[in-house]
């Protein structure tokens, strides 16, 4: 059973992640060391730009995906759990291939859902279930 904080709550906390949204979001939240992150997809925090080509979009939301696992205190490699959003269903096949090389060992459990993102440009968004591997 996980410890509870003195008020017998769950230990929670928000992690920022400057740049990486312009929605009224937290990057992820830690509770109980499981990480569950927001939906992260192919934008440069640095630039705001959303490259046009897929296999770019995943790459750029991976990366993405990697700086908030880790200010959560985990890694790609302690997701367990990711879920995939595809715009297209032709991207499947391409999708699949990037996706297992950012997880060479066990693969985490995944569900992909075809859907229609918040903006045309979007192609692709992945979230993530993590556990904490340093710091709590």
């Amino acid at each position: 059973m996980a410890e509870a904080n003195a008020a017998g709550r769950p230990r929670a906390r928000a992690i920022e992640a400057p740049g990486l949204s312009t929605s009224p979001l937290s990057a992820a939240w830690v509770v109980d060391g499981v990480i569950y992150t927001s939906g992260q997809v192919g934008r440069d925090p640095k630039t705001g730009e959303v490259p046009s080509e897929m296999e770019d979009q995943i790459r750029v939301a991976m990366s993405n995906l990697q700086q908030v696992l880790q200010a959560a205190g985990g890694s790609l490699a302690s997701v367990v759990k990711t879920t995939v959003y595809l715009v297209r269903r032709d991207d499947f096949a391409a999708m699949n291939t990037l996706y297992a090389g950012y997880f060479p060992g066990a693969k985490p459990a995944r569900s992909t859902l075809i859907v229609e993102l918040a903006r045309p440009d979007l192609l692709f968004e992945i979230e993530a279930i993590a556990y904490v591997e340093t710091g709590g």
